[in-house]
């Protein structure tokens, strides 16, 4: 069977595509695993803060009730989702990241920018997936500091993931 161009374009992975490693390459990705170091470094000592903190007010749950893990994990992902890919946030990414292209249902697609801690901001906030383990902690320890508040805006981000599905289910019914 012959290859077609476009076949080859999708698998094409040559020097000439990527251009070969170089010394600046190498310093931008050592420096990026700085950064990284540097986001890891605040998060785990962020945690240790609060988790020191819950501790020492006995506020530690002995285990999450199944309802709470729901909700923290449906409040995680859509609160991911507006942080890393939603249009009107943007604007509160923009100083770390460049944007590419509408994404859909209001959704953007957007690149790091800049060097340095810049940079690596830009790759975390980009990112659903890398954001949410950052938003199901701050979902968390809200749980153990202010309970009825983060319930209250856990059962939005709930709310509003439903009536996304609800839209997408509506619009294809509508196409068909």
């Amino acid at each position: 069977m012959e290859r077609t161009q476009s076949d080859e374009a999708a698998v094409d992975f040559s020097i000439e595509k990527y251009g070969a490693k170089t010394a600046d390459k190498e310093e931008c990705e050592e420096q990026l695993l700085a950064e990284y170091a540097t986001l890891l470094g605040f998060y785990l000592t962020s945690v240790a803060m609060l988790t020191s903190i819950a501790a020492e007010q006995n506020r530690l749950p002995r285990k999450f009730s199944q309802l709470d893990l729901a909700l923290l994990g449906i409040a995680t992902h859509k609160l991911s989702r507006i942080v890393a890919k939603d249009r009107i946030t943007g604007i509160l990414r923009a100083p770390f990241v460049s944007y590419i292209r509408s994404a859909g249902a209001g959704e953007v697609e957007e690149e790091p920018r800049g060097r340095g801690i810049q940079r690596g901001i830009g790759h975390l906030i980009s990112c659903p997936y890398c954001m949410a383990p950052w938003c199901a902690t701050a979902l968390s320890f809200g749980l153990l500091f202010a309970p009825r508040v983060t319930r209250f805006f856990a059962g939005i981000l709930v709310s509003v993931t439903v009536s996304d599905f609800l839209h997408r289910a509506h619009a294809r019914m509508k196409q068909e």
